[in-house]
């Protein structure tokens, strides 16, 4: 698959306790170029997550934008997203294997977090791999050891000599500032708190404007 680009993360709990709306901060997003669209829902319902993730991939598949839903397997094969997996989910071989018994196809992103962690991952049936965190993030309670732009960046170039086809995802506390670190090893950066809206600017505009400056810094 082609991956470049922006990552864009919907995390509910984030937009709950800032009073926004998801889908109408998905859909924002969506204007701009993205690599992919997914919806992190850490604390909400299956019902809110299914009904969540149903709107948020119709606009994806209307604006051609990869959509992944993350964690949960059997949301992602009812809505027909993509599934984004980290260390203490259901493997990615075990993803692969529901997928083929529903009869459904599925495309997994996995979350990895040091050399050991890329290593094995590169032996799993994954479409591709995120690594993080790269540098210090708030979105996660316990969030795993920051890697650091250098260090991250070689394990992305050791991934890249085994597996050269498969995209690679920077994760954890990145912001414009650290693009141009970051695209030399990475094709796409994933984006949390970078997207919310700030004072002078919407979530379009920033979706956009991330987007532009991604692409200027991998050129």
């Amino acid at each position: 698959m082609v991956l470049s680009g922006v990552y864009a993360i919907v995390d509910v709990t984030t937009l709950d306790r800032m009073g926004l709306d998801a889908v109408a901060f998905g859909r924002a997003l969506l204007t701009a170029p993205l690599a992919a669209l997914q919806l992190r829902a850490k604390d909400v319902s299956g019902a809110r997550m299914s009904s969540l993730a149903r709107e948020l991939g119709a606009l994806s598949r209307a604006a051609s934008v990869p959509f992944f839903v993350n964690d949960r397997v059997d949301v992602a094969l009812l809505v027909g997203a993509g599934v984004h997996l980290g260390q203490s989910d259901i493997s990615p071989r075990d993803a692969r294997e529901l997928a083929e018994r529903a009869g459904r196809p599925l495309t997994i992103g996995f979350s990895t977090h040091d050399e050991a962690q890329a290593a094995a991952a590169l032996e799993m049936p994954i479409d591709y791999l995120a690594l993080g965190p790269v540098f210090e993030t708030t979105s996660k309670q316990r969030p795993d050891p920051v890697l650091g732009a250098e260090r991250a960046c070689r394990i992305a170039d050791a991934i890249r000599a085994r597996r050269s086809a498969l995209p690679l995802v920077a994760i954890g506390g990145i912001g414009p500032s650290r693009f141009a670190e970051l695209a030399r090893g990475f094709d796409a950066v994933a984006l949390i708190g970078a997207l919310l809206p700030k004072a002078s600017s919407n979530p379009a505009e920033r979706a956009v404007a991330l987007s532009s400056a991604f692409a200027g810094a991998g050129a």
